[in-house]
């Protein structure tokens, strides 16, 4: 009897053990609950719209040729070309940079297809190598985008004006987006008689990047006319951010 008493105090004890732990998570569940559901939450916009200060110009170099070897060798030429253009136009070589190089086969599908399946012969080769330029003086992106073309770029991809450090207008524009939201906020307590707390919670979307110009050109034509015109206006960089209260 006395082992058997023993047990069964042991037993209780353990399930009192049990209920006391299961009983204070509870309680911090509901706790940490009622911290998290009696809030409101208030959305903000802040907007910086500034001029650009660098052009970036993504361009291709394509060359076909009958072997690999000379198609890459033609390629390189008139890379040295464009890189010696771009350096005599005081564009740091940190600035040029090669973003993709690629050699590709060229094919000769048999034509009517024979009922064997014939297999295609490769007749040559390409060579394709895209670059990035940064452009500093804009003033000099017209002449540049003229220069390249004629010291051997066949295709100009793409052309954007942005900013070259946008961290501190970001930074103006978050400002200008929580004291919208904190207006908002203080609106609604003097409207609807609301007590708010701390904040416990901040979210951020940051948009307004400037919109890429394609800009198509052959190097037939391009030379000797001073380049295209191009208008840089602004960017504007917009950031929206979202606060949520505590409701005390």
């Amino acid at each position: 009897m006395n082992t058997q008493f023993k047990l069964l105090i042991w037993s209780g004890t353990a399930v009192l053990v049990i209920l006391a732990i299961f009983l204070l998570a509870s309680t911090n569940q509901v706790v940490n609950t009622a911290a998290t559901t009696n809030t409101v939450s208030f959305s903000g916009e802040g907007r910086v719209v500034a001029k650009p200060d660098i052009a970036k110009i993504s361009l291709s170099i394509v060359t076909d040729a009958l072997t690999s070897k000379i198609a890459q060798d033609e390629n390189s030429k008139k890379s040295k070309a464009v890189t010696d253009y771009l350096k005599k136009q005081n564009v740091d070589d940190k600035d040029v940079k090669t973003t993709g190089y690629n050699i590709y086969p060229q094919y000769r599908y048999p034509n009517p297809p024979t009922g064997g399946g014939g297999q295609p012969t490769i007749t040559g080769y390409q060579v394709n190598q895209s670059m990035e330029i940064k452009v500093r003086d804009l003033d000099k992106v017209s002449n540049i985008l003229d220069g390249v073309v004629s010291a051997g770029a066949n295709q100009v991809n793409q052309l954007s004006f942005e900013i070259d450090d946008p961290e501190a207008l970001k930074a103006e524009a978050r400002a200008k987006a929580v004291a919208d939201a904190k207006k908002k906020a203080n609106e609604l307590k003097s409207q609807v008689g609301i007590s708010l707390g701390k904040i416990v919670n901040f979210s951020e979307n940051t948009g307004g990047y400037p919109v890429p110009i394609f800009y198509e050109s052959k190097a037939d034509g391009m030379g000797g006319g001073g380049g295209p015109s191009i208008p840089i206006g602004e960017n504007e960089i917009a950031v929206s951010v979202m606060l949520t209260y505590q409701i005390k």
